[in-house]
């Protein structure tokens, strides 16, 4: 359990040293910044084997025990959190090499990273509410500062509608913090549980239930509290985009929604779920429904992010051991695909110096890394089999039938076919894609583009590879790492018991 905080302090000592030693040696962050996310990515994949061997481990920071000390809390979601971050994160640091020379102060920026990957680390292990608070600003605030890293008026602009509306959202999470406080006179989420098992809900936690769903339903950017993201994402340099698109709405906004409404409030109850599968199945037709009429590259990937966020969540709101399944291996799909997606979509502004779909045309002759590449990250968006997108809506869509046909509602066939739709929408819009950027007649202006350099190369072609093996993840071998994650949430208030049970 001694290995826990490492996952905290690893990033914050990282972005210590880079804003001390960046400058000075001019090589020191991208050296330091890799072997850092290289480190957190080994020790995320150990975190694997321990919750295998201990199913849940408890690290009490500074001795104290729980609910009166802070506690580190290791389960199969976790760990599951854990390795998708850290993956996406290195490949992106990987990435960042190359693509940020053309940014004054690399420096800066790998500190900002490493804050907000530390910041993501502290929501994801965290066992104590508030303190699941304070990690929330640490990311967001960095984030902020990195949409509006290339300082241009758009950026800028983007970085401060971002930061008024993520402003907002913590409004919301700190006052629901508050009102959970009050009730149950606790901040440690067992405890939390425990306290609410022996006395019931009340009006204090719905009414706290909704401000934590809107709170975090904003970092998520479910729709209708999506309006930043089209706009941040864009704006931001391609490794940062990748990041907030591929981790940062999963861990702040998805993985914050689930782990408190699970395991600390149970949320077995019909009006709850049914909320939430209600929210995905909107975010998913209105994000790609947005998407087919945009032509700035990065702005359609955007509103993609927001409907595929709604797949997610639908799958986890159904509630059944399926639809959870379907959903977390749907995250950790999107997560590596959107990445993927960003990063091509920020190796053709990085030849071509423009986002704009129409300007382009025949890159594929020119650029056939980032056209492959991109081309396998649109199949498996689309849900196209063999792609790793493909199997993940598929356990979505049967879960709805599942539950259709134990329950005999209509609606969940309904969202069933909405998940449907918004695949064959999906297909359509990366089509458009392919079409005007990659395929066709090359534009003549870009006769002397080149390929990105090599590293730009290597992140993107590992994550296509990604894209292709974690289908086995199906498979009967690979199936534990995602139904650890899948049995931490369905155990719901079981959560407290182990957590005590671990502690003492």
């Amino acid at each position: 359990m001694k290995i826990l905080p490492f996952f905290v302090i690893i990033p914050l000592g990282s972005a210590f040293l880079i804003s001390l030693l960046g400058k000075k040696f001019k090589k020191f962050g991208d050296l330091w910044a890799n072997l850092s996310t290289l480190a957190l990515f080994g020790l995320s994949l150990h975190s694997i084997s321990l919750v295998a061997a201990h199913k849940m481990l408890v690290y009490k920071v500074g001795g104290w025990l729980p609910p009166f000390g802070i506690c580190m809390v290791l389960d199969g979601l976790t760990s599951f959190m854990l390795v998708t971050v850290n993956l996406v994160s290195f490949l992106v640091t990987v990435y960042a090499v190359n693509y940020m020379q053309k940014f004054t102060d690399k420096a800066k920026f790998y500190t900002l990273f490493m804050l907000m990957l530390a910041g993501m680390h502290g929501v994801i292990m965290t066992g104590d509410l508030f303190n699941l608070f304070v990690f929330l600003e640490i990311a967001s605030i960095a984030s902020y500062a990195l949409v509006a890293f290339g300082t241009e008026a758009e950026e800028l602009e983007a970085s401060f509608k971002y930061a008024i509306m993520g402003s907002v959202a913590s409004s919301f999470i700190l006052l629901a913090i508050a009102l959970v406080y009050g009730y149950t006179s606790t901040l440690n989420l067992a405890d939390i549980s425990l306290a609410l098992t022996q006395k019931g809900g009340g009006f204090l936690i719905s009414f706290a239930s909704v401000l934590f769903l809107v709170g975090f339903g904003l970092k998520a950017a479910l729709v209708p509290f999506h309006a930043w993201l089209p706009d941040a994402h864009p704006s931001a340099p391609a490794p940062i985009s990748a990041m907030l698109s591929g981790v940062l709405i999963k861990t702040l906004g998805i993985y914050a929604i689930i782990r408190i409404f699970f395991n600390v409030f149970g949320a077995t109850t019909t009006p709850v779920l049914s909320i939430v599968m209600f929210l995905g199945v909107l975010s998913m037709l209105v994000g790609v429904i947005l998407a087919l009429s945009q032509w700035d590259f990065k702005r359609l990937l955007a509103y993609h992010s927001i409907s595929q966020v709604g797949y997610v969540m639908l799958g986890i709101g159904l509630g059944t051991p399926l639809g959870i399944l379907g959903g977390l291996f749907h995250l950790f799909n999107h997560s590596v695909f959107k990445s993927l997606l960003f990063l091509g979509s920020g190796a053709v502004d990085y030849s071509l110096h423009t986002r704009d779909l129409q300007q382009m045309g025949g890159l594929r002759e020119k650029m056939p890394v980032t056209a492959n590449t991109n081309l396998v990250a649109s199949m498996s968006i689309a849900g196209i089999p063999p792609f790793n997108g493909f199997w993940s809506k598929l356990w979505i869509i049967l879960a709805c039938v599942q539950a259709y046909i134990q329950s005999s509602k209509m609606i969940y066939i309904v969202y069933a076919l909405c998940a449907i739709v918004g695949s064959i929408l999906t297909l359509a819009s990366f089509m458009k894609v392919q079409k005007y950027a990659f395929f066709g007649r090359l534009n003549e202006k870009w006769q002397n583009i080149k390929e990105v350099p090599g590293l730009m190369q290597l992140s993107m072609v590992f994550l296509a590879l990604i894209c292709i093996v974690s289908s086995l993840l199906v498979m009967s071998s690979f199936k534990p790492f995602l139904d650890s994650a899948a049995d931490a949430l369905l155990a719901g208030g079981g959560y407290q018991e182990a957590v005590f049970a671990n502690v003492k």
